[in-house]
């Protein structure tokens, strides 16, 4: 019979009320910014609120670098504005991560992320509002910039593939391919020094990186001669330099989203 992998769930709390984490909130490791004010009544780790969700993530990797569960879901302190489904089908689903992928949540396609020279969040209505929080710290560099300081021995792809909102599981085996000093080299250049803020314009590129930094199936070297063929790759996600392309001109951004059960599920459709 074949064992189950070990799964941990990794909560990113600030103030968010975390019943419908049910009974898992027992097991689950929970990082809690949001101090005195807002402490969760279950067994957590108080860190300090600066680096959005991406600095919380990247605290467990290099905290726990020698002791990753076989596969790490990863999940915000709400989640029911980025899927509907139950908490016990997303486990099962993370559960079912292979090598190379990244199970995202929630329901919709990737999107491609581009823009090497600097986010242009003011040609973007659906993104406008993150650039405009009354408290917000521009990144130091480009885009391209920290991925050459993150990769020295990779050029800057044409396009990398990510989901909005960083709820993802992968395995121990794709956080490990990378050395625990490549983390303490991202959590250095993106959430402290001048960037240890609530919400440095790093957290967002952190975003936008999680799936590239696990996965070759989410980078797209060369658009002329590295763009899938096929739609879809073997988990149904959109296949590589395939990925949504977000419009320019829409308040709210849904994507392609999938009804059946408001989190993406390929099915190859069979001739009869």
């Amino acid at each position: 019979m074949t064992r189950q992998p070990d799964l941990e769930i990794v909560i990113a709390h600030y103030n968010e009320d975390l019943s419908w984490l049910g009974e898992d909130a027992k097991t689950c490791t929970i990082y809690s910014k949001g101090g005195e004010k807002a402490v969760p009544p279950h067994p957590h780790i108080a860190i300090p609120n600066i680096g959005r969700e991406g600095h919380t993530f990247l605290y467990h990797i290099i905290e726990r670098y020698d002791s990753l569960a076989d596969v790490t879901l990863f999940l915000q302190g709400h989640v029911d504005d980025h899927f509907s489904i139950t908490l016990d089908e997303v486990k099962e689903r993370a559960r079912k991560t292979q090598p190379r992928q990244v199970t995202t949540f929630p329901y919709r396609d990737l999107e491609t992320f581009d823009h090497w020279d600097g986010i242009p969040w003011d040609e973007y209505p659906s993104w406008r509002k993150w650039s405009s929080m009354p408290s917000s710290a521009k990144a130091a560099r480009t885009p391209a910039e920290y991925w050459q300081l993150f990769f020295p021995e990779k050029d800057v792809p044409a396009s990398v593939g990510f989901q909005p909102g960083a709820l993802f599981a992968v395995r121990k085996e794709e956080i490990r391919q990378h050395p625990r000093s490549f983390y303490q080299l991202i959590m250095q250049e993106f959430f402290l020094g001048d960037m240890a803020h609530v919400n440095p314009e790093t957290g967002h590129l952190m975003e936008r990186y999680w799936q590239a930094i696990f996965s070759p199936e989410y980078i797209c070297w060369n658009k002329a001669t590295d763009t899938s063929k096929a739609e879809r790759n073997q988990w149904g996600q959109k296949a590589i330099g395939r990925w949504h392309v977000t419009p320019r001109d829409l308040e709210v951004d849904e994507a392609t989203i999938h009804p059946k059960d408001r989190v993406f599920q390929y099915v190859p459709q069979i001739p009869l």
